[in-house]
């Protein structure tokens, strides 16, 4: 028999020895309930690790895999559709360019039927297939089957003769799983074969031939970039008119008001100090609402009309900065802050620190707004990210007024107030247009109208861009402006530089075999929403092997090392890997000159031949069905590599030798350059 015509049965028999490194992340309860009448329910419960998801059958076409509940079984007539139970969870995927639908921690599955002849026993065949997801991975489709007897009151119990193909049968009740694979599988039709005749040459690939270190990379939320740009935020925040002209004021106060300039510093500090603290304040509510409804963020950061609210609400910002109108609160919140002033004190000092927020927030809002808008569009923790960000924000206030408190002789270095400053809040103005569209190309992925395409985003913003140029040249003004500008070092400095990013942003109009401007990955939109995607270009100009036998062969003749990914068509993870690691300029000519790709989707539905279709019985009620080219490859990882997540990345010599550690998740791109570097040079270095 041919080689590859055994390599299912391969894997059944080396399927001892599975380890913990398989995630079993749902366990599964089966029950089937007496409704009365000659009615009965099927109900499939669902319990998910923290951090997991499974998708719902009502994601769109082209993302996640969706959920399939079918029942059947001897006797049994169905009612209706199958009702999917639980709190339905949305958020947009910048992977899938749409909207995916899940359930966290728990779902459920129902589907009612009765009994053809309520005088006779049945049996009940329960057969789900699904997906499930975290933030780094996602895990190979699953096809798990439950039976159970149904036995009708007032009827003896018979020996119901089992559905085909399926041995086993539940005696109980109620079953109790954990997905996917025990260690101990009953293989059927199997036990008369040869073993001798299931080898694989001399493939191993049980131990790495070398350790670089590699391991696999826990995904994390990149707070300090969040701290970061919220320090940058207040540090242009205090250069805008509302805020600049009140340091030295506010600084001389404290070291000028008092007999001892000890204590006037002191109190500066302090001042400084409740400025932070008052925008740290401003984070909390966030966090009790995401207290009271978990998921509330994700499904306002997916909302198209609030994705609208949020373009509209940039756009008014920016009207604000360009200086047609003045947005800020109620002149009698900042008099009533002003007046508690008076109580002296580390009171008065604390309202001092209020007025400021209050009064210069026609400058602040917008900004603050900005830091709102795109926490709510970067992560899932997004109280967190907010809070950094606003403590990024206030720190920078606290250090300028706390220095300068120390050092006031400082205060002869500041600039004077003028025409600059308003330069500064139309050039936030600008910046505040490009973010708008932002929201508005989400809002539209949400949708899937795809009407704003990418190159369409692109062009949008090189208008914005040559605007922000010319008014930097003086070419064009706004209301505040001075009738004739004096155009500075500085603004033509500016200028150059908002040319040069409109020339960066014109090479994104341009086809391209590998994506464009990693800069603005995760702002523009996804690749194939665009005007020349096609899905047959393949992955960056790659076309890999989808066969892994075919990949040993290319292999052998190229004298390359394999990159076996393990990859899914629903697979977000994979989608980000490939355009946000795999397009990197160091990336991807190790993957075109130095390996054979094979890419194995784990979710491909294409069925297997007959011959190699069987069932695995799992006991307690679970079989797995190997019937598609999907569940081989997905078996197959498994197996060989202990893993049933993706993407899940291997390297191996054309004699099917394991060269480094392999590694799994979405990772940064050192992290898979120096995985790929360490197998590539040790293999080039041996042969």
């Amino acid at each position: 028999m041919k080689f590859k015509n055994w390599f299912l049965l391969i894997l059944l028999f080396l399927f001892t020895g599975i380890n913990a490194q398989i995630k079993n992340p749902v366990k599964f309860k089966f029950t089937v309930n007496d409704l009365g009448n000659n009615q009965y329910e099927a109900v499939l419960n669902a319990t998910l690790e923290s951090g997991w998801h499974i998708y719902s059958r009502d994601i769109p076409e082209d993302t996640g895999i969706p959920t399939e509940y079918i029942v059947s079984g001897k006797n049994i007539e169905l009612i209706g559709k199958f009702q999917e139970v639980g709190k339905k969870h949305e958020e947009f995927s910048e992977a899938f360019g749409g909207k995916i639908i899940f359930y966290s921690n728990s779902a459920g599955f129902k589907q009612k039927f009765k009994l053809k002849d309520g005088t006779k026993p049945g049996e009940v065949i329960a057969e789900i297939t699904y997906q499930t997801c975290d933030d780094r991975v996602c895990l190979a489709p699953n096809t798990l089957e439950f039976t159970q007897k149904i036995t009708p009151k007032g009827v003896a119990e018979d020996a119901v003769a089992p559905t085909e193909a399926i041995k086993d049968t539940v005696k109980t009740t109620e079953t109790v799983v954990e997905n996917p694979i025990k260690s101990e599988v009953a293989v059927t039709e199997t036990s008369k074969l040869d073993p001798k005749q299931l080898k694989i040459a001399s493939i191993d690939f049980k131990k790495p031939l070398t350790d670089c270190g590699n391991k696999a990379v826990t995904a994390s939320e990149n707070y300090w970039m969040y701290l970061f740009l919220g320090f940058i935020g207040g540090l242009i925040a205090l250069l805008t008119p509302c805020v600049f002209p009140m340091i030295p004021l506010t600084v001389s106060f404290f070291t000028k008001g008092s007999q001892n300039k000890a204590k006037g510093k002191r109190d500066a500090l302090i001042y400084g100090f409740f400025i932070l603290m008052i925008f740290v304040l401003l984070s909390v509510p966030f966090h009790l609402i995401d207290g009271i409804a978990g998921n509330i963020f994700n499904e306002i950061s997916t909302s198209v009309w609030l994705n609208v609210v949020f373009f509209i609400i940039f756009i008014f910002f920016a009207g604000s900065f360009f200086g047609y109108y003045d947005i800020s609160l109620p002149s009698s919140i900042a008099n009533k802050s002003s007046k508690a002033e008076e109580a002296g004190g580390i009171i008065g000092i604390f309202f001092m620190a209020l007025t400021l927020v209050i009064v210069s927030f026609s400058c602040t809002g917008p900004i603050l707004g900005s830091l709102l808008g795109g926490s709510l569009s970067g992560s899932s923790h997004i109280p967190t990210l907010l809070t950094l960000a606003l403590t990024g924000f206030g720190l920078a206030w606290a250090i300028i007024f706390g220095l300068l408190a120390l050092f006031p002789q400082a205060l002869q270095s500041l600039p004077k107030s003028g025409g600059w400053m308003n330069t500064v809040k139309v050039v936030l103005g600008f910046i505040e247009l490009a973010l708008a569209l932002k929201f508005l190309s989400k809002a539209d992925l949400v949708s899937k109208t795809f009407l704003i395409k990418r190159e369409l985003f692109i062009g949008i913003w090189i208008v914005v861009g040559i605007g922000l140029a010319l008014y930097l040249f003086g070419l064009i003004r706004f209301p505040h402006d001075d009738k004739k500008p004096k155009i500075s070092l500085t603004r033509k400095v500016l200028g150059v530089l908002g040319i040069g990013f409109v020339i960066y942003l014109i090479q994104g109009l341009i086809p391209a075999d590998r994506p464009k401007m990693q800069l603005l990955s995760g702002i523009l939109p996804p690749l194939n929403v665009s005007y020349f995607h096609d899905e047959k270009d393949g992955i960056l100009g790659m076309k890999p092997e989808h066969d892994f036998f075919n990949a040993i062969e290319l292999a052998k003749k190229e004298n390359k090392p394999i990159l076996i990914d393990f990859t899914g068509y629903g697979c977000e993870n994979c989608r980000k890997m490939e355009e946000f690691v795999w397009s990197e300029p160091d990336i991807l000519p190790i993957l075109q000159n130095d390996i054979v790709l094979a890419s194995l989707y784990v979710d491909d539905k294409e069925e297997l031949p007959e011959d190699q279709k069987t069932k695995i019985d799992l006991g307690e009620g679970q079989v797995k069905r190997v019937k598609t080219i999907g569940d081989r490859w997905s078996l197959f990882q498994q197996v060989n590599f202990n893993n049933n997540s993706q993407p899940h990345y291997v390297l191996i010599t054309p004699d099917g030798k394991v060269i480094n550690a392999p590694v799994s998740g979405y990772m940064p791109k050192e992290d898979f350059k120096k995985f790929l570097e360490c197998g590539v040079n040790f293999y080039k270095k041996n042969q």
